[in-house]
């Protein structure tokens, strides 16, 4: 059988300061997320990660259902959380572009690239071939993840990826074989047992 899988990008305010934090989701951003929710397509398993903002744009989107998954969650920032990337970049520079551009580098106490990408390429792997129509809201760094996992792609590509709020990257996925699947998130019936993933 296969899996379609849509992970649905947080939403995020627009106009706040970015930090290696998770900040909780303003009013405005909230009428977005439940507005959004008309797009998304129907699903037999909804998943959350456990950080706030996601939490509060699956609530947005009336998944009382949503499991949280901390194969989700967002990267371990480790000493840089609550920081902006420009408070790292200055105080300490060669650790920041390390972590922009060596996949294996991480934050003092956190997780690299290379380890974020294969904790999702895990979660996808592990799903049950008959999970049938999936939706998860996650963090931008676990989106990017599935797209190097479905393309077999470089980990230094993964800061190349981007995955604006309240967005979907749509997976197609069967027998540990992923495919990236542009356009709208599943609005059609879905796929026959037999049909080719």
């Amino acid at each position: 059988m296969t899996i379609r899988l849509a992970l649905v990008c947080a939403a995020a305010p627009k106009g706040r300061e970015v930090r290696f934090a998770d900040t909780p989701l303003d009013e405005q951003t909230l009428r977005q997320a439940h507005v959004a929710a008309a797009s998304l397509p129907a699903a037999t398993r909804l998943y959350t990660a456990p950080s706030q903002r996601c939490r509060q744009t699956a609530e947005a989107f009336g998944w009382d259902a949503a499991v949280t998954e901390s194969a989700l969650r967002d990267v371990d920032m480790g000493s840089w959380h609550g920081r902006t990337p420009e408070e790292v970049a200055t105080a300490d520079p060669a650790a920041f572009t390390a972590w922009l551009s060596d996949p294996e580098a991480a934050p003092q106490g956190g997780e690299s690239v290379a380890e974020v990408c294969r904790r999702v390429a895990d979660w996808l792997d592990a799903l049950p071939a008959d999970a049938g129509w999936v939706t998860a809201v996650v963090e931008q760094a676990v989106a990017r993840a599935a797209v190097i996992r479905a393309l077999s792609a470089p980990l230094t590509s993964f800061w190349r990826v981007d995955v604006p709020p309240l967005t979907a990257v749509s997976l197609t996925g069967r027998a540990g074989r992923w495919n990236l699947r542009l356009g709208p998130a599943f609005v059609e019936s879905p796929v026959e047992e037999g049909e080719d993933g």
